[in-house]
């Protein structure tokens, strides 16, 4: 399988995806945004990962490879490819689909529980409720057809299967302590003192919560590209 990974900053990058990718023989390209370079004429790949950043939905203004992108994705998701979005880059998949994307009235930062519902029956094992890690104060609303799958207290649009083959995430299942240490190295001074910011010493204490995530991630990824 060929995969092309949107990427917008340095310190976002695929992480557990990209290794899933290597256990599984699928290869792997990248559009780095954040060096100059923009997608490809026409989607010629099999899976679409589009990554975070700490840029916001609407800030088409400020960075100009932004449009450019949005259209990327739509093209995809109308070339009938499997997609994952991750946080920003669920947002982009929300617009891509006709729906808003919004700012939020508070962060999540950390480790908090996301709950789990109208899963179809391959994505059964999911727990109804688990630990996550999430790194937003932005959201979006879920897309004409899709179906609801994720919800937090804070943010109830956490995430959305859109025909059985984008999947849109809020939160990063996919993150290890490597990358969220680069996460906290880089944009660490986002994060407030609210009810769900967690302390970097916090976040990374967590050790069995990268594994329990990941384990989640590859049952997400093997179904969406599979066919739900």
């Amino acid at each position: 399988m060929k995969i092309h990974c949107l990427q917008h900053v340095s310190f976002e990058g695929p992480a557990a995806i990209a290794s899933w990718a290597e256990k599984n023989g699928h290869s792997i390209r990248y559009t780095r945004f954040y060096e100059g370079e923009l997608p490809p004429a026409t989607p010629d790949f099999d899976l679409l990962v589009i990554m975070g950043g700490p840029m916001s939905f609407d800030d088409d203004a400020h960075f100009d490879w932004m449009p450019a992108e949005k259209a990327f994705i739509k093209q995809a998701i109308e070339a009938n490819k499997a997609a994952i979005g991750i946080c920003l880059g669920a947002q982009f998949l929300a617009q891509a689909l006709g729906a808003q994307a919004r700012h939020g009235s508070t962060q999540e930062i950390g480790w908090f529980p996301v709950s789990f519902q109208n899963l179809p029956e391959a994505l059964q094992e999911l727990p109804p409720v688990t630990p996550v890690f999430h790194w937003h104060g932005d959201t979006f609303d879920i897309p004409a057809g899709a179906t609801h799958i994720a919800s937090t207290n804070e943010f109830p649009n956490q995430g959305f299967i859109w025909n059985n083959r984008v999947l849109a995430l809020q939160f990063h299942l996919e993150v290890t302590p490597a990358s969220v240490a680069g996460m906290i190295e880089q944009v660490g001074h986002e994060i407030g003192d609210g009810t769900y910011c967690q302390t970097p010493e916090t976040i990374l204490a967590e050790k069995a919560f990268f594994d329990q995530n990941i384990a989640y991630l590859e049952l997400l990824l093997e179904t969406i590209t599979t066919g739900i």
